[in-house]
């Protein structure tokens, strides 16, 4: 199964009765290459472990494993829990961990999951948790690199430069770390 093809996609989440959650920001991606550049640009590799946010259906989930000795996603919507449970399946160093990573005590998560391996964070990342999410990211204090796909809004505000409109206490706090 193509879980970046449109139409797959469609069938899989039709089979499970999967709705899209407005609240939750879920979108899932349509090309392919998108996953594949991401988990490349992550540095998953052996002896890496990775902490994904937001697995969705699975796509970027399957390329880090395909790097990475051991992948754990942090899902929040449990009616995505059977749909990943299928499209994981063949990738026995992938587990999903039903939760909220703004919740999660993710230095706990990576000393009793990720043990003995260099952790990375990796996520495409919901608009409306993204600042949230990449604080709390940084803030566990353990990950070697946090990769992430954002809007290109998000980018702007963490990058912008002092004076400017974007410029405010996350373009401090993310360029301070």
């Amino acid at each position: 199964m193509d879980l970046c093809n449109i139409n797959d996609i469609k069938a899989l989440l039709s089979r499970h009765g999967f709705r899209f959650s407005k609240s939750m920001g879920q979108n899932f991606l349509i090309e392919d290459w998108v996953p594949r550049d991401i988990a490349d640009a992550s540095g998953a590799a052996p002896g890496v472990g990775v902490v994904e946010v937001g697995p969705g259906i699975g796509p970027l989930t399957r390329e880090l494993s395909l790097r990475a000795d051991k992948v754990v996603s942090i899902e929040l919507d449990r009616s995505l829990l059977p749909i990943l449970a299928e499209t994981l399946s063949d990738y026995p160093n992938a587990e999903i961990f039903p939760g909220d990573v703004l919740k999660t005590n993710l230095l706990a998560l990576v000393s009793e999951k990720l043990a003995g391996l260099s952790p990375i964070a990796c996520a495409n990342l919901p608009y409306n948790i993204t600042p949230p999410a990449i604080t709390a990211l940084i803030e566990a204090g353990c990950f070697g690199s946090i990769t992430v796909m954002i809007q290109r809004e998000v980018a702007r505000r963490i990058c912008a430069a002092p004076g400017t409109g974007d410029y405010g206490a996350f373009s401090v706090y993310c360029q301070y770390h």
